[in-house]
């Protein structure tokens, strides 16, 4: 049977074709696809670890942590899997979320679907987007499907499921059946029409082909028009399929040698050049200093971006170009260690050193078009580019200017570029005179940011 990578590459060349036929068509379906919720544009991600991040581990717990987070200025609250986790074949005592048992419940350790629906009420009322992981490359090792549908599973050649990379806790789905695609479309519009969601993160969505995206996503679309979807995900063909959203897996990357010291904060232009080489010009990105998946295997932020040299890219990831940030569960703490996936590892909260720095960032975006998705970026040459990082957004007649030392030592700076005008340096809270082809003073990975 051919493989879903292959079916993925079939489907491409037909879509180029077709694209290369119609060019006018293709470019109005691309506009379609890409007409962004409104409230998505000068939002941001909180990604919620519910096993994690209570002693109870449970729904009810992580309400009292509401108003905390609406306080910090979250928006868009996104839940790792909420759904039943497979017994056959699990990782570690309590199993991986990603080992999906039923696609229209919830995971019993999490609490009751009443309970669910009523965290989403109440993050609803306190004016929360809510957004849940969805698994759709495969299920877990007994998934119901396994027995109902067994034709909705990749087979080896000796009969038995099959399962991609050292993922033995779960099960390929086959994108070849239609009926599949029906069935997990159908399990989507559940959550949003029994528990109204306001869309889904799709895991390993670059592993499920761009067919069943462009037919799902649309079909979504006539249960909730406004619906947001983000991929997990760092190839422009999601964005052509429906998704607002996508993983700047890129752009990390960069990030950490950066960090490390093993390239200039030149490489950080090459990551923006492919983008708008290679995307359509609506592509959003999500980028992070880190996410569940960063943070339990790569040891993020606390050893990739350690002490101060976490703060400048952070600010990096709330004020680049066409960015929709994300802040990961405990970070504003800071919670500086490996958080389990198959264990119970409460995340230690109480002291929220860095929820004022947040709440200043987050609060910078929400009150400025200047920090839109949409708004210009404009990339600043200065003294030293060999350690400073300096651009400006504008938009609707505001402007914001940030530099970056991205080194560890001292750097006194000017930049290139029109930047005079009356501003209030936000980290300073002061109102400052800027004037074209002034001197900048910054600490070892010290950051400025002014908003005109």
């Amino acid at each position: 049977m051919p493989s879903k990578k292959f079916m993925s590459a079939v489907t491409a060349f037909a879509v180029l074709f077709s694209s290369c036929t119609n060019l006018s068509d293709k470019k109005a379906e691309q506009t379609a696809a890409h007409t962004v919720p409104s409230y998505v544009l000068q939002s941001n991600i909180y990604e919620v670890n519910v096993r994690q991040y209570t002693p109870e581990g449970t729904f009810k717990a992580f309400e009292a942590n509401l108003p905390r987070l609406k306080e910090m200025g979250a928006e868009i609250l996104w839940f790792m899997p909420i759904t039943p986790i497979s017994k056959a074949d699990r990782k570690g005592v309590l199993g991986s979320y990603y080992a999906v048992a039923d696609y229209t419940a919830v995971n019993p350790e999490f609490g009751t679907m009443d309970d669910w629906k009523s965290l989403v009420n109440k993050a609803h009322e306190l004016g929360f987007k809510v957004i849940t992981d969805w698994v759709a490359n495969h299920t877990g090792a007994d998934n119901r499907w396994i027995q109902s549908n067994p034709d909705f599973f990749v087979k080896k050649a000796d009969g038995t499921l099959a399962f991609a990379f050292d993922w033995s806790d779960t099960r390929d789905l086959n994108f070849w059946n239609p009926v599949l695609h029906d069935s997990m479309i159908n399990a989507m519009k559940f959550w949003l029409t029994e528990t109204k969601i306001d869309g889904f993160r799709c895991d390993v969505a670059m592993e499920v082909p761009r067919s069943f995206w462009q037919k799902c996503i649309a079909e979504l679309k006539t249960v909730k028009p406004d619906i947001f979807m983000l991929a997990e995900g760092d190839v422009a063909w999601l964005h052509d399929a429906g998704f607002h959203a996508s993983y700047g897996w890129d752009g990390f990357a960069k990030m950490k040698k950066v960090a490390k010291g093993e390239a200039s904060p030149k490489v950080l232009d090459t990551v923006l050049r492919h983008l708008d080489e290679t995307y359509n010009p609506n592509y959003i990105k999500m980028y992070f200093t880190s996410n569940h998946d960063e943070n339990s295997w790569n040891k993020a932020d606390y050893e990739t971006m350690p002490g101060e040299i976490h703060a400048p890219f952070a600010v990096l990831s709330q004020t680049w170009k066409n960015t929709l940030p994300l802040i990961y569960s405990g970070q504003e703490e800071p919670f500086l260690d490996s958080i389990s996936f198959f264990y119970k590892d409460t995340i230690t909260f109480g002291k929220y050193q860095r929820a004022a720095f947040y709440k200043t960032l987050l609060a910078l975006r929400k009150s400025t078009p200047a920090l839109a998705v949409d708004a210009a970026y404009t990339k600043l040459q200065s003294s030293n580019d060999e350690a400073v990082f300096a651009y400006t957004r504008e938009k609707g007649g505001k402007k914001v200017l940030v530099i970056f030392n991205l080194s560890n030592k001292p750097q006194t700076t000017k930049l290139q570029g029109a930047i005079a005008g009356e501003t209030q340096n936000i980290f300073a809270n002061k109102h400052e005179h800027l004037t074209d082809g002034q001197d900048f003073t910054l600490a070892p990975w010290g950051y400025l940011v002014y908003s005109y």
